[in-house]
Parts: C-alpha cells; sequence; structure tokens
C-alpha cells in the first residue's frame, strides 16, 4: 500500500489498520528527516495549505505549521478571534473564501462536532481534523500510537488505560479507535462522571480505582480535565479529583512495575499529574511533542498526493 485511500482525514474511525501503518512508516522517514542539519524537504512545494483554526490552540497549530514549513508547502494561518467569522460570516463562506485564493487544504480545529465532515462534503480541498468539539483528534491519536510503537516496538498486546475526562475528550475517542485497530487492549479510568454511558459499548474495560488501573496497564495516558467544556460541575473540587484520580509519585513508586506516561497537553500540573511524574524517565511526553511533527508530516505529505491541482 503506497498511499491512503481516503482524501481527507476527518477521524481514525474512517481509516483502515493498513493506514494508519503507512503513515507509521511515512512519519519513521519524515522522523530521520528531523533529525538531519537540514530539516527541509521539498515535497510539497507546490501545495498551499490554510490552517483555519476556530479554538484556541499551540501545540496542534505550531506542529502543523512546522510540519508544513519543513515540506515546503506555502502556509497561511487563519484565527477565528479576528476574522469576519466575528462579524457574523458562516463557515462555509468563510472556507470558501479562503479556497478562492487557491488553497490545496485545509487544516481545521472547530468547537462542533462534525464540521470538519459538513465541510468535506461541500468543498473540494482536502481537509484534515485538528479536533472537532468532543468528538475526534484524529492526528493526536495517531502521534500517541506512533510514540507507544517507538518506545515497546509494537502496539499489538500492549495494555493502554486512559485516565481523567473522557466524557469532554476528544483525544479519548481517537484513541480508543486507533489503539484497537493496531491490536491494543484499553482501558479508561476516571470518575463515573465523567464517563460516557456509551463507553463500554466502544469495546473497553472500565475502572474507577486509579490504583487498579495503573497495576493493569503497560502505559498511562492521562488526559486533561476540560473545564472549558464542562456545563456543570462533575466532581466537588479540583483538590479532591487531584486525591483520587491524579497521578504523582508516591502512587508509581507503589506499583510492581515501571509504566510509561503520556499526557497529550497543556498539562494541569498538580490536578492531573505532578510535576516530579511528568518531569521523570517514566514520561514520554516531550517525545510526544517530537513525533507529532512527523506524524503530521506524513498526514500532509500522503494526502496532498492526492490534493487538487
Amino acid at each position: 500500500m503506497s498511499q491512503l485511500k481516503t482524501k481527507h482525514l476527518l477521524g481514525i474511525k474512517d481509516i483502515t489498520e493498513e493506514e494508519i501503518q503507512l503513515i507509521f512508516q511515512t512519519a519513521d522517514h519524515f522522523k530521520d528527516v528531523l533529525n538531519r542539519p537540514i530539516k527541509k524537504v521539498p515535497s510539497l512545494r507546490d501545495v498551499t495549505i490554510a490552517n483555519v483554526f476556530f479554538e484556541n490552540s499551540t501545540r496542534t497549530r505550531l506542529s502543523f505549521e512546522l510540519a508544513e514549513k519543513r515540506l515546503s508547502a506555502d502556509v497561511i494561518n487563519f484565527s477565528s478571534s479576528s476574522s469576519s467569522v466575528k462579524k457574523g460570516e458562516t463557515l462555509l463562506d468563510t472556507v470558501n473564501n479562503i479556497l478562492s485564493m487557491k488553497v490545496d487544504m485545509i487544516v481545521m480545529r472547530h468547537a462542533s462536532p462534525g464540521a470538519p465532515h459538513f465541510l468535506a462534503k461541500h468543498i473540494k480541498a482536502t481537509i484534515i481534523n485538528a479536533g472537532d468539539g468532543t468528538h475526534e483528534h484524529p492526528t493526536q491519536a495517531l502521534l500517541d500510537s506512533f510514540s507507544i510503537r517507538e518506545k515497546f516496538g509494537d502496539v499489538a498486546g500492549r495494555k493502554i488505560v486512559i485516565i481523567g475526562d473522557i466524557m469532554h475528550s476528544r483525544v479519548a475517542l481517537s484513541n480508543i479507535f486507533a489503539l484497537q485497530k493496531l491490536g491494543a487492549k484499553v482501558m479508561v479510568c476516571g470518575p463515573a462522571t465523567l464517563l460516557p454511558k456509551y463507553v463500554k459499548e466502544l469495546g473497553v474495560k472500565v475502572e474507577l480505582d486509579v490504583k487498579k488501573a495503573l497495576e493493569w496497564c503497560d502505559v498511562a495516558n492521562v488526559l486533561r480535565i476540560q473545564l472549558e467544556r464542562q456545563q456543570m460541575s462533575y466532581f466537588p473540587s479540583l483538590r479532591e479529583y487531584a486525591q483520587y484520580f491524579g497521578i504523582n509519585k508516591k502512587l508509581l513508586d507503589s506499583l510492581d512495575k515501571p509504566i510509561t506516561i503520556m499526557h497529550p497537553g497543556p498539562i494541569n500540573r498538580g490536578i492531573e499529574i505532578t510535576s516530579d511524574v511528568a518531569d521523570s524517565e517514566h514520561a514520554i511526553i516531550l517525545q510526544q511533542v517530537e513525533n507529532g511533527v512527523a506524524i503530521r508530516m506524513a498526514v500532509l505529505y500522503l494526502l496532498a498526493n492526492q490534493a487538487p491541482v
């Protein structure tokens, strides 16, 4: 297999295990490129990419922009806070105006679940979903699985627990899809109020005791409490959440084996994870950030081969 079967990357649910492996193999090549003295290749020299972000972002937006520039693409950045969206312009009108400037690909983050899917049905450009509401965040899941593969040699058979705010996390859903397609065993852990009712239907284990979850797993992917998405209080206080579900050094030291700690960022230190864990030898958080550029280079490269000329 030498190219993706899809024109867009809207979600992990829409791609196959074979396509994920192709992305990983391509990312291996681009990671070698990123470790060279000259980190740039001319692969997308004639491609114009628009980063269209309707929500705040640091890591994802910078990672995509760096990946695009490493591939020699022409890049334009759009922020809704300083755009005509503030004047009442619709999503479709906004994107069509960008496309009229001869843009080939759009990387989009939007607060509404399904927004990239809506656009993909109405415009010709290739769409990459950089996060749509509480739905999916496919490139984050790809870089997380790629980081596990890099650490252990293979994802298949590994036990991965996702801890925290599962209900409001697009990272959790995309990770569940990716890890299962790659043959991993997946568990979710968190307060019962932050576990969606449908979660067992996804074929994952459910655990409410964080120590039991850590004793079971090889890797713990710790999620941020997404207060900005919560319309009500799902637990008494952040202090109580940290006491019962926070990952700290004492808890890790009580386990009978070392485990790997991951976090998609941004980290709320002292709440879901303490600094002595985030900065420890157990954590591969900065490796995730580094791998994010290689994964996004791979996705852009593979999709650009099918982008309109």
